[in-house]
């Protein structure tokens, strides 16, 4: 028996997985630590973001610690991957890993990787007779599409059209103005354009894909099962739907949206900027139906490590 451990750290949160390589999941934790905290205007990590993600990984630890984790892989994604003073968190992290693996210390993962390893994982949860998959993925700094029809995708892109990092950059009222709103829906499109066109070219999708917390909250104030019916009850996010909740949430202050079933208070605040990015997205594609996956890049981290042999 031997067990691993995924810890994914983006620009709203960290989460961990734990894995057996006999029995399966373990544990799955998500924390939020607002790493990317005035990243976008500093170029640093702000020290109280950097001590907040230094108490949720000294927990996942402990955890991995009881749990008899060997191996552990920590990636770091758009947050870490702009902030100039990124060696205080590696050296932070090589800290605290050391403890569950020696040497173990936090990786900065490119974009384009983070999109490639979470459509491996949704490969392996919807199997080969889902065809061509088409993957959206909206973090907190950074937007990751993908499609293809292998175990890889033919086409991966990461554009900075994180739900965390559009709030800050674009709203400066609570509700946000519906002029902010307008020019917000512009950019989105402009940003989307290139990628949009390349993936287009490949041919229509056999199945569209959302991951994510944000297409996850989305999917459940359109409707569908809330998280404690289970990963394998299905979860859809349609495009009449989406459009009729961007019209009701935009109006909506923060305070009030956190209220929705749902909603967290930690993440009320940017939940209109991810479903603009997600009516975009799905609109540029032409989908009008996205499947909700609950694996995600943590289970393309593990899938990666032990197709290797846990090298």
């Amino acid at each position: 028996m031997t067990r691993v451990a995924a810890v994914d750290c983006g620009t709203n949160s960290i989460r961990l997985l734990i894995h057996d390589t006999e029995a399966g999941e373990v544990s799955r934790r998500n924390t939020i630590v607002r790493l990317g905290q005035g990243v976008d205007e500093t170029g640093a990590f702000a020290p109280e973001a950097i001590e907040r993600t230094r108490a949720a990984l000294a927990d996942y630890v402990e955890e991995m610690q009881r749990e008899g984790v060997t191996r552990v892989r920590m990636v770091a994604t758009s947050a870490t991957r702009d902030a100039a003073n990124r060696e205080d968190f590696f050296a932070m992290t090589r800290e605290l890993l050391g403890r569950v693996q020696p040497g173990a210390v936090a990786e900065v993962i490119s974009g384009e990787e983070e999109a490639r390893s979470t459509f491996q994982a949704v490969r392996r949860w919807y199997g080969w007779s889902a065809g061509r998959i088409t993957n959206l993925d909206i973090g907190g700094g950074s937007l990751e599409l993908s499609t293809g029809t292998d175990e890889h995708p033919d086409l991966a892109f990461s554009l900075d059209l994180g739900a965390g990092r559009l709030t800050h950059n674009w709203f400066d009222t609570d509700p946000p103005e519906k002029k902010k709103v307008s020019a917000l829906r512009d950019f989105i499109d402009a940003e989307l354009e290139d990628a949009v066109t390349q993936m287009k070219a490949m041919g229509p999708a056999g199945l569209a894909v959302g991951t994510s917390k944000t297409f996850r909250t989305l999917a459940r104030l359109t409707g569908s099962a809330p998280s404690s019916a289970g990963p394998y009850v299905k979860r859809t996010l349609t495009a009449p739907g989406l459009r009729q909740l961007i019209s009701f949430i935009s109006r909506m202050t923060a305070a009030d949206r956190a209220d929705l079933e749902g909603v967290s208070s930690n993440r009320s605040h940017q939940i209109v900027a991810g479903a603009l990015v997600a009516e975009a997205s799905m609109r540029a594609l032409d989908i009008e139906k996205l499947e909700i996956c609950p694996w995600a890049l943590r289970e393309g981290v593990i899938l990666r490590r032990t197709d290797k042999g846990l090298e």
